[in-house]
């Protein structure tokens, strides 16, 4: 029994998963991530991006590397959401951007902190 647990687990670590039309969207451990910072010094203003890499895009944020987010720096990491594939990640950023993913955002992510 615990061989074949173990070769089950092997078998998931091979694993690919596909994206939606059956192509391979990456090998098990590569995430990408959907966030969601805040600025420190301006906590009504945060941006919204995707990345693999969280700690990397954070610095790059803080560094002033992005137009977008030099002004408002320092930033905080506030929400990130991982997924399988890129498409995902691109998919919930665009819905967060969206007057609906505002509503959404607003809803279940800002509303505990606000009592």
């Amino acid at each position: 029994m615990v061989s074949s647990v173990a070769s089950a687990k092997e078998d998931l670590l091979a694993l690919k998963f596909r994206a939606t039309d059956g192509r391979p969207a990456c090998n098990i451990g590569t995430m990408f991530y959907t966030y969601v910072i805040e600025s420190i010094s301006h906590p009504e203003n945060r941006y919204i991006g995707h990345t693999t890499n969280l700690k990397q895009r954070l610095a790059e944020h803080n560094a002033g590397s992005c137009d977008h987010t030099a002004k408002f720096a320092p930033w905080k990491l506030k929400i990130y959401v991982a997924f399988v594939t890129l498409e995902q990640a691109q998919h919930f950023e665009r819905y967060l951007k969206s007057g609906s993913g505002h509503a959404f955002a607003n809803r279940h992510f800002w509303q505990t902190e606000l009592g």
